[in-house]
């Protein structure tokens, strides 16, 4: 199907269905979301895909997922980059990014399911989590993208990576309040890291050749809320050309014949966050010809040898279709998490907190 065009307050359930059954299908006994049956999952990917479930209505699974994060957590916070049927698949590095992202999926189930128990039993997760990837953090503001086998940064670090845990940070710091547990420190640390983003690029890929030929480094600073809005547009425009092919979606990096579902769905998500509804919901309406007949989505088409590449259909690219489609509908409580910064006020939820406690014990 071609076509969908979405608007506010109408989500197609029937059509979204077998999108969300096909993540609820994947997801393993142990709860993890493998990227499909027989791959591995990381850390990141794995709670795209169970944003998806949280989306589709899928709380416990969801839930279920994020234990899995908690079961699996190292002592010093973080995660190996992959794991497979219960093991590790790649200790080579943990990565900053990976680390963070669990607090962006705690705070999204949250919004939707208002599952305060839940929030209250993963806390301890999310701030062992955020103290890690924060240990990574240089006197310049950025973070560094990994650590090796053996603990030790790898220094440097990446625009999108850095754009993702600045996301990331807005949430713990959200979840931090909304707990009663207040961690201002987050938020000087997510301060820096945006003026870092915003005003020194010299800071990022110090060691190798620049990715901004990736198009995640052009759109994830405004995804992420570390590009203000007054300049998203036209920051989004100047490069559209270089990325956006017409009826088909955002190529995945500048020079290859390659459009991504994944990334399409986030540019999307980043149009809204410009305000550029318009070109949000046409980019949206091409990616359904990329969809298989059980709901999952390729990732991505190679135009040049009209081939879908690589012969996957990832349970991320699915979360990633229903975090867009989510987006643009307005759907559930967690819609608008991508497309404005919103920092909770730790007086007033102090005293919301409070308020509920003196209720729950009367």
């Amino acid at each position: 199907m071609s076509g969908l065009f979405l608007s506010k307050g109408i989500f197609p359930h029937d059509f979204f269905r077998p999108t969300v059954e096909f993540i609820l299908n994947t997801q393993q006994s142990d709860g993890s979301i493998p990227w499909f049956e027989g791959s591995y999952a990381d850390p990141w990917d794995h709670a795209e895909a169970a944003m998806g479930l949280s989306i589709g209505g899928e709380y416990t699974a969801a839930e279920n997922a994020y234990r899995w994060l908690k079961d699996t957590q190292l002592e010093d916070g973080s995660w190996w980059a992959a794991y497979k049927d219960g093991q590790v698949e790649n200790r080579e590095r943990r990565e900053s990014n990976f680390v963070a992202y669990i607090a962006t999926g705690i705070w999204h189930h949250y919004l939707i399911t208002e599952n305060f128990s839940f929030l209250t039993e993963m806390w301890p997760t999310v701030e062992k989590a955020i103290t890690f990837v924060l240990s990574l953090q240089t006197e310049h503001g950025e973070i560094h993208w990994a650590v090796d086998e053996q603990g030790k940064a790898k220094e440097d670090a990446l625009v999108t990576g850095c754009s993702s845990i600045y996301k990331s940070l807005e949430c713990a710091y959200n979840i931090s309040v909304t707990l009663g547990c207040d961690r201002e420190d987050w938020l000087s640390a997510r301060q820096r890291l945006g003026d870092t983003l915003r005003n020194h690029p010299e800071r990022f890929d110090r060691t190798w050749e620049s990715k901004d030929r990736y198009s995640m480094d052009w759109f994830y600073p405004v995804l992420s809320g570390a590009m203000p809005k007054a300049q998203a547009k036209a920051h989004l425009q100047k490069f559209w050309d270089k990325f956006v092919v017409a009826e088909q979606g955002c190529r995945c990096v500048s020079d290859e014949p390659w459009v991504t579902v994944a990334e399409s769905c986030e540019l999307v998500m980043a149009l809204l966050a410009a305000g550029d509804h318009a070109r949000a919901v046409t980019v949206y309406s091409w990616l359904h010809q990329w969809r298989a007949q059980d709901g999952s989505y390729w990732t991505g088409y190679q135009w040049v040898e009209d081939i879908m590449w690589p012969e996957e259909k990832p349970t991320w690219t699915a979360g990633a279709i229903l975090l867009a489609a989510d987006a643009l509908t307005e759907y559930t409580a967690a819609s608008q998490l991508f497309q404005e910064v919103c920092l909770l006020d730790a007086t007033q939820q102090s005293e919301a907190v409070n308020t509920a406690q003196l209720l729950k014990e009367s």
